[in-house]
C-alpha cells in the first residue's frame, strides 16, 4: 500500500481535534510522501487505460465505486485492465432491486384515499402517523438490504447520489410509497440519462410534494422548484436571474399529484400559457419546454460534472479537466454512464495523491463494513439508527440541500458513534471461527489488513495484533484504525 497522502493527513489532524487519538497525527506523520505541486492529467492516455490493475488497484477501484468489497470480489479485477474493469462496472449496473420491497409500496391508493388531514379525527391522526412512521423505518431497512445483497454496487451508489442531489423528505412528502417510486426511478436512471432523469423528476409527485409544485397553478406560481433545479440541480450560482426564476415557476405550473393514487397528474386548466422568457428562450412553456432550456446551457454539464468528481475522485475538482469530461457528457446527450467513464479511467481518479482523500458517508462505512466481514444481521432497524446516529437518514435528509459530505461527516459526536458501531462488528464475529469473507482475507499474514485499508494502518494496534495471527484481532484493529474511514 502507498504511505498515507498530505490530504489524508489533513483528515488525521480532524481526527486528533476530537481527542479521540491523541497521537493520531504523529503515527501518520511518519507515512507521509512529499506532496505534488503538479496538476494531475485527467485526460488518459491510451498506455494508462490499459494499465494492468494489481490487488491495490482493483481494491482502491471497487471501494471508491462501491462498498467495502471482500477479497473474492478484489481478486475477480486483479489482472484487468484500467478499462476493461471500468466498462465492466459500468455494463454490470443494475436498473432495478434484487430484494423485494415491503408490500404496502405496491397499494393503488394513499393511506388518506383521497381525505384531506383536517378532516381526520384525532384518532385517526394518530394512527396515519403511526403508519406513517412505520414505512419509513421499513423502507430505510429495504434499502439497506438492497444496499447490503446488490451484484451492482456502484448502481446502488448512483442511487444513493441522485438521493443526495435530488432531495425529498419523507416527512413533507408524507407518503412512503412515493418516495420508494422516487428510489425507484433513480435506480432506474443511476446510470442512464441526465436529460430524461431531469424531465422524470419534474413531474415526480414526490418531488412535487417536497417543493410545493403540486400548489403552483396559474395566478398563483409556486417558485420553489424553479430555483432550486437551476440552482441546486443544474446550473449553479450565478446562472440564473430572478426573471427566470418567475417565468420558470409560471411554465411549471399544472403539475399535480392524485389525492388517491398518489400519481402524477397534469391540470391543463391551471397551467400558465400564456408568453414566457425563460434563460434566452421565449413562447408559451411549459415543464418539459423549460428542462430542455435548462439542458440547453453550457453549465449543466460542468456542474454535474464536477459533483461527481466529489464524490468519486477527490474533494477539489480541478475546473480544467471537468471542463474536458463535461465536453463528452454534453456531446453524448447527457448519457451518464459517459460521465463516469471519464472520471474513472481519468488520471486523477487513479492518482496516489488522491487515494484516503475521502470520507466514507454513514450509509457507505456501516453497509461496507458488514459486506466486508460477511456479517448478516438477523434485524436491519439497528443498522438504519447507526446510519442515522452518524447524520445520515435515509429519505430525510436535512434541507433541500442535501448533506454537505466530506468532512462534515466526522465531528467529535458522530467519530464516537462510528467508532461504537465498527467495535461492535468486530465483537460479532465469532472467535475461533470467521464468516467465509472473512476467512477469505487471510492467505497471508498482511491480507486482512491489505482487504480493508486503503492505506497503511497509523496505529501499533493493527501490526500487534498480526503478529499475534489472531483474525478477529487483526479485524477489529484494522476497522478502528482512522484510515478505515476514508477510502
Amino acid at each position: 500500500m502507498a504511505g498515507a497522502t498530505l490530504p489524508a493527513l489533513d483528515f488525521a489532524r480532524r481526527i486528533a481535534a476530537t481527542g479521540a487519538l491523541a497521537t493520531f497525527f504523529a503515527v501518520a506523520a511518519s507515512h507521509a510522501g512529499p506532496a505534488s505541486a503538479q496538476a494531475v492529467r485527467t485526460q488518459p492516455s491510451a498506455a494508462a487505460a490499459g494499465r494492468v490493475l494489481d490487488f491495490d488497484d482493483a481494491r482502491f477501484l471497487l471501494t471508491r465505486t462501491g462498498f467495502a468489497p471482500s477479497r473474492t470480489e478484489i481478486e475477480g479485477c486483479v489482472g484487468r485492465t484500467r478499462a476493461q474493469a471500468v466498462d465492466a462496472l459500468l455494463a454490470g449496473a443494475r436498473t432495478s432491486p434484487v430484494v423485494a420491497p415491503p408490500g404496502w409500496t405496491s397499494d393503488p391508493e394513499t393511506l388518506l384515499r383521497g381525505r384531506r388531514p383536517r378532516d381526520l379525527t384525532s384518532d385517526e391522526r394518530k394512527a396515519l402517523q403511526q403508519t406513517l412512521r412505520q414505512h419509513a423505518l421499513e423502507l430505510r431497512e429495504w434499502w439497506i438490504a438492497e444496499m447490503l445483497a446488490t451484484d451492482s454496487p456502484l448502481a446502488e451508489r448512483m442511487t444513493l447520489f441522485w438521493h443526495m442531489h435530488f432531495t425529498s423528505n419523507i416527512q413533507k412528502v408524507h407518503d412512503a410509497r412515493l418516495m420508494y417510486r422516487q428510489n425507484a426511478l433513480f435506480r432506474r436512471e443511476a446510470l442512464g440519462n441526465f436529460g430524461r432523469l431531469l424531465h422524470e423528476v419534474t413531474r415526480d409527485p414526490a418531488m412535487l410534494r417536497w417543493l410545493d409544485g403540486a400548489r403552483s397553478r396559474r395566478g398563483a406560481p409556486n417558485e420553489n422548484y424553479a430555483r432550486e433545479v437551476m440552482e441546486l440541480f443544474t446550473l449553479g450560482v450565478g446562472q440564473y436571474t430572478q426573471h427566470d426564476v418567475v417565468d420558470g415557476a409560471r411554465a411549471f405550473t399544472g403539475l399535480g399529484v392524485d389525492p388517491v393514487s398518489g400519481g402524477f397528474v397534469y391540470r391543463p386548466r391551471q397551467h400558465d400559457d400564456g408568453e414566457k422568457t425563460f434563460l434566452g428562450v421565449s413562447g408559451n412553456l411549459d415543464a418539459d419546454g423549460a428542462i430542455d432550456a435548462i439542458l440547453a446551457q453550457h453549465a449543466v454539464a460542468p456542474f454535474i460534472v464536477a459533483k461527481l468528481w466529489r464524490e468519486f475522485v477527490s474533494p477539489t475538482p480541478d475546473q480544467r479537466e471537468v471542463e474536458a469530461i463535461a465536453d463528452r457528457f454534453r456531446s453524448s446527450h447527457y448519457d451518464i454512464k459517459t460521465a463516469l467513464r471519464g472520471l474513472f479511467l481519468s488520471d486523477a481518479f487513479w492518482a496516489p495523491r488522491n487515494r484516503g482523500t475521502l470520507v466514507k458517508s454513514p450509509v457507505e462505512l456501516v453497509v461496507g463494513t458488514l459486506r466486508a466481514v460477511g456479517l448478516d444481521p438477523p434485524k436491519l432497524r439497528p443498522v438504519a439508527a447507526a446510519t442515522a446516529r452518524m447524520g445520515e437518514v435515509l429519505f430525510a435528509p436535512p434541507d433541500v440541500r442535501g448533506w454537505r459530505g466530506g468532512d462534515d461527516w466526522i465531528t467529535s459526536s458522530t467519530l464516537v458513534v462510528r467508532k461504537e458501531f465498527l467495535l461492535k462488528v468486530s465483537q460479532l464475529i465469532p472467535a475461533g471461527r470467521m464468516s467465509p469473507p472473512a476467512a477469505a482475507m487471510r492467505t497471508s499474514d498482511a491480507d486482512i489488513v491489505h482487504v480493508l485499508l486503503p492505506l497503511p494502518p497509523v496505529g501499533g494496534a493493527v501490526a500487534e495484533a498480526t503478529s499475534e495471527r489472531d483474525p478477529r484481532a487483526e479485524i477489529r484493529a484494522a476497522l478502528l484504525d482512522p484510515v478505515y474511514e476514508v477510502k
